[in-house]
């Protein structure tokens, strides 16, 4: 891994450049807005979405804007689907205000009566429907049977689906560790294994876990404080060679202590 891979944390959406440079970070990653709600993007930051942009750049600091969690564009229900297109285009076109360098989205789920190939192809029709100014990043999740991107064979169908899809060259992916391990992906292997179905890693959310290996429950904690080999996480991390978040507990500290303890291993 060379060594200009940028690191950062998942911070406020207040001052992402500050909380970089505190940091002693290349990135930040943040909310614009609430996670838990379909209100579209706000801008804490004093100087707006120009202001931002500015400042990001003249600290040399890369913006990723995470998305919402309720944006679920698999779904088949209308009530939920319609406004997670809608979601995704503001939080695209915002991200693309700001000079983010990605948009990452979470993959979704159908309900458990549903087809799973339909949950498959409205992710083929989102990337259709969408502008994408900023590249799109799918993130693995830890959970779910119905979930789209928790196996390595779901998301070998989403992503062919997804190529079929005009724009889908705007598309890439984000590895999170922590999702990988409880939703039973191997990590001694899961960059190789996501790469060899994606072609690409776009960026890592580096996290330890609290819970058992495919135990599917999403609890992140501390580096080298739960539950994954820190040999894997941190070879996992290497061989995906791609910018590194920390979404950790413990504000600047907690957060400080985990970088330090990833650049001492990398």
């Amino acid at each position: 891994m060379a060594d200009t891979t940028r690191l950062g944390a998942h911070v406020d959406s207040a001052d992402p450049v500050t909380a970089a440079q505190e940091r002693g970070a290349g990135l930040s990653q943040f909310f614009l807005g609430n996670p838990q709600g379909y209100k579209g993007p706000e801008y804490a930051y004093e100087g707006g979405p120009e202001g931002l942009r500015a400042a990001a750049e003249a600290a040399d600091v890369d913006l990723y804007i995470h998305a919402p969690y309720l944006i679920n564009v698999a779904s088949t229900n209308n009530r939920i689907r319609i406004p997670s297109r809608k979601l995704l285009q503001q939080f695209i076109d915002a991200g693309a205000l700001i000079g983010a360098k990605g948009l990452i989205v979470h993959g979704g789920h159908v309900e458990q009566a549903d087809d799973v190939d339909k949950g498959i192809d409205n992710w083929r029709k989102a990337i259709e429907a969408t502008d994408l100014k900023i590249p799109l990043l799918l993130e693995n999740t830890a959970g779910g049977d119905n979930a789209m991107a928790r196996t390595l064979e779901r998301i070998a169908r989403v992503w062919d689906a997804i190529g079929s899809a005009e724009g889908s060259d705007h598309v890439g992916f984000c590895l999170d560790t922590c999702h990988a391990h409880a939703g039973g992906i191997p990590l001694a292997t899961a960059a190789d294994d996501i790469r060899a179905i994606t072609g690409r890693i776009d960026l890592v959310h580096c996290n330890d876990s609290r819970d058992e290996f495919d135990s599917g429950a999403d609890r992140h904690t501390n580096l080298g404080e739960g539950l994954i080999d820190p040999d894997e996480l941190v070879g996992a991390v290497r061989a995906a060679g791609a910018p590194v978040v920390i979404e950790t507990r413990g504000g600047l500290e907690g957060q400080q202590a985990d970088l330090d303890w990833l650049r001492a291993r990398l």
